[in-house]
């Protein structure tokens, strides 16, 4: 794998920090070299726009036996078998055992429902009041009428959540499969977009594996809500704009002219002026976070905050290949093709996802433009199918701003982080003998939405390295883990009255995997190699070495005791009958009971 580096990748992080070729340095950096400061390499702008990976690790494979062309052949299937094996580990966890509890346990009373009736009707209908209870009788039941009903969720989750159960029946297997199956994906999606963000093939699965044994990502994975289909999609987008953002920049590489050396300069022609071309990455990225919107709205966040992000990465790119205008230039060429490559896209996606309710008659409020209402409400002029779908939006709408229904898990957005109020989804106390029970003081059986509490304390201490990264080292790659987290987190502080809870943190958990792993590189430290010292054999080791080795052994036991975390919280993630009081002992916080 590749070399793990305290700016989590040497090369990208000086890469991004070296001045131009031929810029003089600023007074603050010669007053430094009077008192023995080094000035920092000067990287080809070639390497500044687009970072190479680092090569293997010369000593560690050679500690196998291995050459330096086996090793590089290593290094290169590892970048996709260390994230599929992470991935695995990930969907044998999620998969296993997952229908039970054998329960419509907390949401699941909408969704999975609402996802049945879109397959018979197009449309959610009404379901009766027992209709629970006879899903999972013996036979179970299907109590399902042909009246629409009024939900307030777009349909696109549930479409999803569809695809389950047609193939596996309407069970809680069925059900939770597509969702079981997006988060296993999901795991694989963060190693792929660590190894890309963070140039790091180690790190990239150490975030996927840190996604994989979240309490919070396991126990949405295994549950049919919505909340975690979003976050698939938010990851994919975010996923496809860093491949956007790396193929443009090696556009822009491309077409630089070469100086003396050989090495390419900057050249304001090509920065102002060069046009990006087809971007199909950047339209894919507008697809998944149309699709993400078009699940629950708060997709739409996403949508905004990663738009504007992929503009300023264009400005830095053309900045970097030396426009005289960046802003100017990105203005003129680069900003119409990104609206429509991103918003125009997602609406579409938008608007695909009610193709159901748009087709068929029996939708709620699909002919409330031809009833008296609709047609006082004036913009008739308007195909009459947008006019009810408009009318449908703002109930909804009017619906989520002034949801402020008391609830037992309800929960602030300041408490989030430190896992203040997490949601049971399930609970029972069954007696010895009952439900798998051989306590003699009986057990308990919880399915708690709860993060792991050590790897969401750790991130709290990594979100603050990231902004501190991201504010005063311009470090890009810390700025797009935060927008991650921003996106996912910021707009819940507008709605203090409304009610809302906590499992709404799991769009933005892999932004904080991600900012624990960059900041665990950082513990890790350079390699010698990267620090560009080598200290004589006989001279024991170097400083950096021994840096380095304490800096692995505290990451390490920082990652097994996660590891540990989840394991020991495992039971109350699945319903599995543990002892009362092994319980209690698992309710740290008065607030978790």
């Amino acid at each position: 794998m590749g070399r793990v580096t305290s700016d989590t990748t040497a090369t990208d992080a000086a890469a991004h920090r070296a001045p131009e070729p031929g810029r003089q340095p600023a007074g603050w950096q010669r007053r430094l070299r009077r008192f023995g400061y080094p000035a920092r390499p000067q990287a080809d702008v070639r390497t500044r726009l687009v970072p190479p990976f680092p090569g293997p690790e010369g000593r560690l494979w050679a500690v196998f036996g291995l050459g330096p062309q086996a090793a590089a052949r290593l290094t290169r299937w590892s970048a996709w078998a260390g994230p599929l094996l992470v991935a695995l580990c990930a969907g044998m966890l999620r998969f296993w055992n997952l229908g039970s509890p054998r329960k419509v346990i907390f949401d699941e009373t909408y969704y999975p429902k609402d996802a049945w009736s879109l397959l018979q009707y197009g449309y959610e209908g009404t379901w009766a009041k027992n209709a629970n209870d006879a899903l999972i009788a013996h036979p179970p039941q299907i109590l399902l009428s042909p009246e629409h009903s009024y939900v307030v969720h777009p349909p696109m989750g549930k479409w999803l959540i569809a695809l389950g159960e047609w193939a596996f029946g309407m069970n809680p297997f069925g059900w939770r499969f597509m969702v079981a199956l997006l988060g296993t994906l999901s795991v694989l999606l963060v190693c792929r977009i660590g190894r890309r963000l963070l140039r790091s093939t180690a790190l990239g699965c150490l975030a996927g594996a840190l996604l994989a044994v979240d309490g919070l990502h396991f126990v949405m994975s295994r549950t049919a809500l919505l909340d975690l289909i979003v976050m698939f999609w938010v990851v994919a987008g975010f996923g496809c704009l860093l491949v956007d953002r790396d193929r443009t920049r090696a556009r822009l590489a491309a077409a630089l002219p070469l100086g003396p050396e050989g090495t390419a300069r900057p050249d304001a022609e090509v920065g102002d002026r060069l046009r990006l071309g087809w971007r199909p990455w950047r339209i894919a990225a507008g697809l998944c976070l149309g699709v993400s919107a078009a699940t629950k709205w708060n997709g739409l966040y996403f949508l905004a905050a990663f738009a504007l992000m992929s503009v300023l990465w264009d400005v830095a790119g053309r900045r970097t290949a030396g426009a005289r205008h960046p802003f100017l230039a990105v203005l003129r060429r680069d900003v119409l093709p990104a609206f429509g490559s991103t918003v125009v896209v997602a609406l579409a996606a938008y608007l695909a996802s009610w193709s159901g309710w748009l087709a068929t008659k029996g939708g709620y409020y699909r002919d409330w433009a031809t009833t008296a209402d609709g047609q006082r409400a004036g913009w008739t002029w308007l195909p009459d199918w947008l006019r009810s779908l408009w009318h449908y939006h703002t109930e909804v709408f009017s619906f989520h701003t002034g949801l402020t229904t008391p609830h037992t898990y309800q929960s602030n957005p300041w408490s989030w982080l430190v896992l203040g109020r997490p949601v049971s989804y399930f609970y029972e106390d069954p007696k010895a003998g009952q439900a798998g029970c051989t306590a003699a003081e009986g057990c308990a059986r919880e399915v708690l939405a709860l993060g792991t509490p050590l790897l969401w304390w750790a991130a709290c201490f990594a979100l603050l390295y990231v902004l501190y990264r991201w504010l005063f080292k311009r470090d890009w790659r810390a700025g797009a883990i935060a927008c991650g987290v921003a996106a996912g987190y910021l707009p819940w502080f507008h709605y203090q009255e409304r009610t809302i809870f906590l499992f709404y943190a799991v769009v933005f958990v892999p932004f904080l995997c991600l900012a624990l792993a960059m900041m665990i590189g950082a513990l890790v430290g350079p390699s010698p190699q990267a620090r560009g010292a080598a200290a004589p054999a006989e001279a024991g080791p170097a400083p950096g070495e021994r840096r380095r080795t304490v800096g692995a052994v505290g990451a390490g036991v920082l990652v097994l005791l996660i590891i540990w975390n989840f394991i020991y919280f495992y039971p109350i993630y699945t319903g599995t009958p543990i002892p009362k009081s092994a319980w209690h002992h698992r309710m740290w916080l008065d607030t978790w009971v």
